[in-house]
């Protein structure tokens, strides 16, 4: 679990529909590219779709990468989302088949509920507009806390 203990990313879009950063594990001084390209907005009738490149799951070994092509949905009637990913990771020399779900709980909160094509995740979100926090529970074994901003 050293390879995710302290990860930092950064990205920046550099054209209306391309993001491009990196990502940095501090514990073994890897770094890894991040790339989001948005090929499809959200409509009220077709998901948004979205084709990037980060390193694979948590716990994968140092180096190996994840491509992905996502299609998310919100539905504001119920105020949640819900995803799902056509991933090939290099960890599994293949293709799986992340997805997951989220839903608003008022002031700031959201249940978020993930499955990276292996293991199960769960995460409470508190978001303050340009920052916020989330308490993770990773694999459904070990806590964590992920911090982030915007500027």
């Amino acid at each position: 679990m050293d390879r995710a203990r302290w990860r930092f990313t950064a990205n920046h879009r550099v054209l209306p529909g391309l993001q491009l950063g990196v990502e940095f594990n501090a514990v073994l001084g890897e770094i890894n590219p991040l790339a989001t390209w948005f090929l499809l907005e959200e409509t009220p009738r077709r998901p948004a779709f979205f084709l990037g490149t980060s390193s694979d799951r948590i716990g994968s070994p140092e180096g190996t990468q994840a491509t992905y092509l996502t299609a998310v949905k919100s539905l504001p009637s119920l105020d949640a989302s819900v995803y799902v990913s056509l991933n090939y990771s290099e960890l599994d020399d293949g293709f799986n088949l992340p997805f997951g779900a989220a839903k608003g709980l008022g002031h700031g909160f959201t249940a978020r509920w993930m499955d990276d094509g292996a293991r199960s995740h769960a995460l409470l979100d508190y978001d303050m507009g340009g920052a916020g926090v989330s308490l993770m529970w990773v694999w459904l074994e070990r806590w964590g806390m992920a911090v982030h901003a915007g500027f």
